[in-house]
């Protein structure tokens, strides 16, 4: 078995609702949460102030790359 080569350090908070942040180690934070789109598919309500990029939002910029 190998051995691991790196372990990410961050931590992942749930502020209110669907709302999290990711902190990252170097000491910035990452908000994610929902929009109109994702809010709709699931049946919620999202208020304009509370919009933000989810996490597939994230997942699928990085892959893209």
């Amino acid at each position: 078995m190998s051995e691991v080569l790196y372990r990410p350090q961050v931590r992942i908070v749930r502020d209110r609702g669907p709302n999290r942040r990711a902190e990252l180690p170097v000491g910035e934070s990452v908000r994610f949460g929902v929009h109109n789109e994702i809010a709709a598919h699931y049946g919620a309500s999202v208020d304009a102030d509370d919009e933000t990029s989810t996490t597939i939002d994230y997942v699928v910029a990085a892959a893209a790359g």
